[in-house]
């Protein structure tokens, strides 16, 4: 006794089914943009990866993009690094006002 297992993941089986309810002309379409959309995508590839062992024979510096944050492109409104003073440790009992513990001293006064 053998149970199918199916092979194709969820996205494959979603993307079938929505195949499935549309006219032939439309599937053709949508198969053969995709397809499409690949084969550009991998061109775009092989002309960046051309392109730059070109520029590496030729002795050209390559331009190596930096890891760059969304605050990058923000400008004057980039969050500015602070510099932090050396604070003594607080607890959340300093943030309570009237409320907080009262210290005493060594002779018994608040």
């Amino acid at each position: 006794m053998s149970f199918a297992v199916p092979l194709a993941s969820g996205k494959s089986e979603i993307f079938e089914a929505l195949l499935k309810f549309m006219p032939d002309w439309v599937q053709i379409t949508v198969l053969a943009l995709a397809i499409l959309a690949l084969v550009i995508s991998w061109g775009f590839k092989l002309k960046r990866r051309i392109d730059h062992r070109r520029a590496l024979r030729s002795g050209v510096p390559v331009a190596v993009p930096a890891q760059r944050s969304g605050a990058d492109y923000l400008g004057q409104y980039a969050p500015q690094p602070q510099v932090q003073a050396q604070q003594p440790q607080s607890s959340g009992a300093d943030f309570l006002g009237s409320y907080a513990p009262q210290q005493t001293r060594q002779d018994g006064t608040v």
